[in-house]
């Protein structure tokens, strides 16, 4: 093992010999300062991962919950999309970009006019939360220009800010905003709907269980409905589609039924994904099943709350996820919008934990989606970036646990001929901690790619190598210089 201080370095000094008229006749080990630049020199075991690419890249979400600043949103994320870019970011995730009941301080999730984007004067304001379309146009022009895509998120499953209109099937109930028009919440004139439209209706009371405004719940069962959400060469999803969305983020999946979003891919096509809020990787099999799209995979976020806070026990790490079913239809996430509202504190990845978390989806299988907060504090950026670089190079091949205890993970990605791929360490106990494990690499160097061991390791001619991790940390190990 070689070992390389960052600010000094051990080094034999052999003095038994005359300079200049001075002879000194002292022999011993001293530490001395050296210039920063010999450090680095002898610091740089690690190879170019670039050589390595791939082509995995990571999804932004682009915005957190009550973003500022007001109507101006779209230009702030507009400035900061070639940094992401080159961070290795194919995809943006915006808020919701409808008009809401809550006018400018709505984050889109009460939507009431899909078709104001901020162009109309209603509930109180002509922009959204977060900009005029014509902002928004320009965002998604220069996320083009950066080869990053765009998704969408689309609230499907209940409307707000409507007018109040009785429902003849919810009788003595005058309390239904259900009336959208032009006077009413919907001054596009696009989609008006009336209580026909919502449930409980001729067909039926409700089309699934999860409600969330169970008076203002659309019915995907009206045809009407179907047609302007989806079906329509003027619907909603072709009115998106066509200002440059490349995808789609469904909200709240389990008000709907999946056939929704397979009819609306069907239609519109683009890369989707449907957050389906449930831990349970088989309830999130099923809708992948049903709707053909991916998922956000809820049961990786909680086997990594409950192994890094809650129970503080890494073999939760074993349990069931998403994306050990569908990797391919898995994305991964450590944080979003939701889970670090200030409600939430005891339904988050701790601050502490968060780039333990972020090390395991960006070294596993999954498409990992970044939170925006995390990439933009700067106690974590320089981190997560190394963690994408790695994502994107040399996270590559099968995946073979080689260690699951309560505070050691340590798992391998294979390669291929021409990676060499990784093992991940993770240690949440309060020592440092070593381990021999069987590595792919015979006789190689190789150095911790994470930067929290300064250190190059050499492996024996049958692939043996004894691994290292800071106390509370990790480390990702591949092929060294």
């Amino acid at each position: 093992m070689i070992v390389f201080n960052k600010d000094k370095i051990l080094r034999k000094t052999i003095c038994c010999f005359l300079i200049i008229g001075f002879l000194s006749s002292s022999c011993e080990e001293t530490e001395q300062d050296i210039a920063p630049g010999l450090v680095d020199e002898q610091q740089n075991f690690q190879l170019d991962l670039k050589q390595f690419d791939n082509g995995n890249r990571v999804m932004m979400q682009a915005f957190y919950w009550n973003v500022e600043p007001i109507g101006e949103w779209y230009n702030t994320i507009n400035e900061k999309l070639e940094d992401w870019a080159d961070a290795g970011v194919d995809r943006i995730w915006l808020p919701p970009v409808s008009k809401g009941q809550s006018g400018r301080f709505s984050m889109g999730y009460d939507p009431s006019d899909y078709f104001d984007l901020g162009d109309f004067d209603q509930h109180g304001t002509i922009k959204t939360r977060f900009g005029s379309r014509a902002e928004l146009q320009g965002l998604i022009n220069e996320s083009h220009a950066n080869n990053i895509e765009v998704i969408a998120d689309v609230v499907l499953g209940h409307n707000s800010g409507g007018g109040k209109q009785d429902n003849p099937f919810r009788p003595g109930d005058t309390e239904v905003y259900s009336l959208f028009n032009e006077a009413n919440g919907n001054a596009s004139g696009k989609f008006n709907r009336t209580n026909a439209h919502f449930h409980p209706n001729d067909i039926h009371e409700k089309d699934e269980e999860a409600l969330f405004f169970e008076k203002t719940d659309l019915c995907h069962d009206q045809p009407y409905v179907k047609d302007w959400l989806w079906k329509r060469d003027d619907s909603v999803a072709e009115y998106y589609k066509k200002l440059g969305f490349d995808g789609w983020r469904f909200d709240y999946v389990k008000s709907f039924s999946p056939i929704v979003v397979k009819e609306w891919n069907a239609k519109v096509g683009g890369f989707s994904v449907g957050e389906n809020f449930d831990g349970n990787a088989e309830v999130l099999k099923k809708w992948v099943d049903e709707s053909g799209s991916p998922a956000f995979d809820f049961a990786c976020f909680y086997k990594l709350e409950e192994a890094l806070d809650r129970f503080k026990d890494l073999t939760f790490l074993e349990r069931d996820m998403l994306r050990k079913i569908y990797p391919d239809k898995a994305v991964t996430f450590t944080a979003n919008h939701d889970t670090e509202k200030d409600e939430n504190v005891n339904n988050n990845i701790s601050f502490s934990n968060k780039m333990l978390a972020y090390s395991y989806i960006l070294t596993h299988d999954g498409y990992p989606t970044i939170f925006y907060n995390d990439y933009e504090n700067l106690t974590f950026q320089k981190t997560l970036k190394n963690l994408m670089l790695i994502h994107s190079t040399i996270a590559t091949g099968n995946i073979e646990v080689l260690k699951s205890d309560k505070e050691e993970y340590i798992m391998k990605r294979g390669g291929s001929e021409s990676n060499p791929g990784l093992i991940l360490y993770m240690n949440i106990g309060r020592r440092a901690k070593k381990v021999e494990v069987q590595s792919n690499w015979l006789n190689k160097n190789i150095t911790d790619y994470s930067e929290n061991m300064e250190i190059m390791l050499e492996t024996d001619a049958t692939g043996k190598v004894e691994l290292e991790v800071p106390a509370n940390s990790f480390t990702v190990w591949s092929l060294a210089k």
